[in-house]
């Protein structure tokens, strides 16, 4: 599947007109949730059985997602609002794509529908094109979309409605088949909000977190480590490869096109030369302890976002299943998708989209076949009912209330914590019931009391959770993420609390509780393929960490990124590395395959480096030589470290900051000779830091 990403000058459209969206929408699912009195304590009395109906199901729904009733019966709906805008600006999106990829069918029957037959069964039914699209859509993404979801019941505010038509009719149809667009869709849906909780300069909390840490993942990345772990694998499996050059040992481990799908080439993959055989192996390892069949790898992307890693690794595992077993496209895109393709995702909306990614991809790579349900949950949904409610789902088995109690208590914190969570640090009482036979149980729930909307909205919750739970507690031969990245300084109590806990030695920056938890979701010999900031690999808050990392683990490959890694981030704010390490313990022949490209100045160049850049290959035992067992690609010297000869107590700094440097209530009357000055600060806040003078003697004396 040919890579086509979006050009930038689309981008700034498709920004433009989401965030247009957003507020439109909220606007019009405000206008309509008024319109059914859903925040009112009283029911209207001309209201029809069916408004009063669907009025309760959108108050249920609320208390799920978090929106707080009053004694005196005034409903919240502020993140209603919230879902509503979103689930029908997105339901008409995904039909759009479906549309532009010769994808969308009917709602009666299967048949082929485009853009043109679309309208013409839409007036047929008097239905405005976009929303008669949507609901086929809904139709055939049945695991993305909820059949029963009240805020896709409740009709959209007439205004509004018109105003996204236009908006959707608008955007030009290269976006639908750029394979990154649905990754910068959801960005841009959330770039407003994530302006704002920046310049409020709060603790980051369960409500600031999803659109704070999010960051769309270069193709690059993707491609590079997927091409180092499950592409090494494969050219492993073939034994040192005959070649001229390390192009041409890349091509020679490929795969061809077969049955539509496309080709793999291993664009990044990194091999090295014998010096005595003249043969090549990849650079970082053959994964000899991964399961000998592709059919037996699993893989998860822990914080999936859009599903950037794994819509890349679909194909990828797709081939690899014909090129063993034969078959069909559609049977092997089918069988990865049910056993090996796994994603979790703290924001419910942006794992909606991983889904739909997912999903689509399938349908590019083998047709429109229909899909097992999709190994992808929300982990960052917490119970909203109280618990003696909740554990009454379970019926009178003592077992299986035992299991909802468990579920409870485990993601009380989820909004917060995501796939942090560990069922199996974090609780002894794993296995209480297990989540498998919670799921049935939760079917059952769901198809009874039908009356009751807080019944089925809790069952709806507990039925995601329960599957969250089992991707939570499961071990994978692959993990492979772009880790949020969060300095302790600006978690919130409950995260920095947990993250003391359970991470003590990462606990420095939310990352690296990420690279540790990467690691306990790895089985035996298993891998974790992650981006991360670089600073973890040197710094002295955590050597603690490279430690135990060093002696426990394979490293496998580290590349040094530095700063303009990713598109959309200039300047230095991002130091960016991506490693490969594996559940093996190093033996003292262990070496570490790394390579430098920070001097690179943009993500194109960076990019362009990766496949010829100079390879290090060091050996890994020795990195706990080195002071605070900071990790050095380059070979390590003979000479003395500098620290035996000078003692570094500040940065760069000329020592006399005490004579030069006063706060401005210090010196009183100012004269000409001090000058103000601006200096840097931990919060945004009006004047923040504009405290300090300077004996600048106006440029004219001994500081200048």
């Amino acid at each position: 599947m040919a890579h086509a990403p979006l050009h930038p000058d689309a981008r700034s459209f498709l920004a433009r007109e989401v965030g247009r969206a957003r507020e439109i929408a909220e606007k019009g699912a405000k206008a309509s949730l008024t319109a059914l009195a859903v925040a009112d304590k009283v029911v209207p009395a001309h209201f029809t059985e069916a408004q009063r109906k669907l009025r309760n199901r959108l108050r249920a729904h609320a208390r799920q997602l978090g929106d707080q009733r009053t004694a005196d019966g005034q409903q919240e709906v502020n993140l209603l609002t919230e879902e509503v805008a979103y689930q029908h600006w997105h339901r008409m999106l995904f039909a759009r794509f479906l549309a532009e990829n010769g994808l969308l069918r009917e709602d009666e029957g299967d048949q082929p529908i485009d853009l043109d037959e679309c309208r013409a069964l839409a007036a047929d039914r008097r239905l405005d094109i976009w929303v008669y699209a949507a609901l086929c859509a809904q139709k055939m993404l049945p695991g993305v979309f909820r059949l029963d979801d009240p805020a896709l019941e409740l009709k959209l505010d007439g205004a509004a409605q018109v105003e996204l038509n236009g908006l959707m009719a608008g955007l030009q149809p290269e976006i639908f088949k750029a394979t990154d667009a649905l990754g910068w869709v959801y960005q841009y849906w959330q770039a407003k909000r994530k302006d704002e909780v920046n310049a409020s300069g709060v603790k980051i909390g369960a409500k600031e977190i999803s659109p704070v840490t999010q960051l769309f993942t270069e193709d690059y990345m993707v491609d590079f480590l997927l091409h180092n772990t499950l592409g090494a694998w494969w050219a492993g499996k073939m034994g040192p490869i005959e070649a001229a050059t390390e192009e041409e040992a890349r091509a020679k481990a490929g795969l061809f096109p077969k049955d539509g799908l496309p080709a793999v080439a291993w664009t990044y993959l990194r091999f090295i030369q014998d010096a005595e055989t003249k043969k090549w192996t990849p650079a970082g390892g053959t994964f000899d302890g991964w399961p000998k069949k592709a059919k037996d790898i699993t893989f998860l992307d822990p914080c999936m976002g859009s599903g950037h890693f794994p819509v890349f690794a679909l194909p990828i595992l797709v081939r690899m299943r014909m090129e063993e077993e034969g078959g069909t496209s559609a049977g092997n895109t089918h069988a990865v998708l049910k056993d090996q393709i796994h994603g979790l995702e703290l924001d419910q909306r942006c794992c909606q989209i991983g889904a739909f990614n997912l999903a689509l991809t399938a349908w590019r790579l083998a047709g429109l076949q229909q899909l097992p349900s999709l190994n992808v949950a929300c982990c960052g949904i917490a119970p909203q009912a109280k618990k003696d409610d909740w554990v009454n789902l379970a019926g009178n088995e003592e077992r299986l209330k035992a299991g909802m109690v468990h579920l409870h208590k485990l993601f009380e914190q989820a909004p917060m914590l995501g796939s942090l969570i560990n069922p199996i640090r974090d609780d002894d009482d794993l296995l209480a019931a297990n989540y498998k036979e919670l799921r049935p149980l939760l079917e059952v729930a769901l198809s009874k009391e039908e009356g009751d909307e807080s019944v089925h909205e809790m069952a709806v919750a507990a039925k995601g959770l329960a599957k969250a739970a089992g991707l939570l507690a499961g071990e994978f031969t692959l993990v492979a993420t772009n880790v949020p990245y969060l300095g302790r300084n600006k978690q919130d109590a409950v995260l920095m609390d947990y993250c003391e806990r359970l991470h003590p030695d990462a606990k420095v920056d939310l990352a690296t509780c990420f690279v540790e938890r990467c690691s306990d979701f790895c089985g035996v010999s298993g891998s974790a393929a992650l981006v991360t900031p670089q600073s973890w690999l040197f710094l002295a808050s955590y050597k603690k960490l490279r430690r135990a990392s060093l002696q426990s683990n394979s490293w496998n490959f580290i590349v040094r990124l530095g700063s303009r890694a990713f598109e959309t981030i200039s300047g230095e704010v991002v130091n960016a590395c991506m490693v490969v390490i594996s559940e093996i313990k190093p033996s003292g022949l262990s070496n570490l395959a790394g390579i430098d490209i920070s001097e690179a100045l943009s993500a194109r160049e960076k990019s362009h480096e990766l496949p010829t850049a100079s390879l290090f290959s060091v050996p890994q035992l020795a990195q706990l030589s080195n002071p605070d067992s900071a990790i050095r690609l380059e070979g390590v010297s003979a000479l003395p470290i500098l620290g035996q000869y000078a003692l570094g107590v500040h940065g760069t700094n000329t020592k006399d900051s005490i004579r030069f440097i006063k706060k401005f209530w210090e010196i009183s009357p100012l004269t000409k000779d001090w000058s103000f000055g601006q200096t840097t600060t931990d919060f945004s806040r009006d004047w923040a830091g504009c405290h300090n003078v300077y004996f600048w003697q106006e440029g004219r004396g001994v500081l200048y």
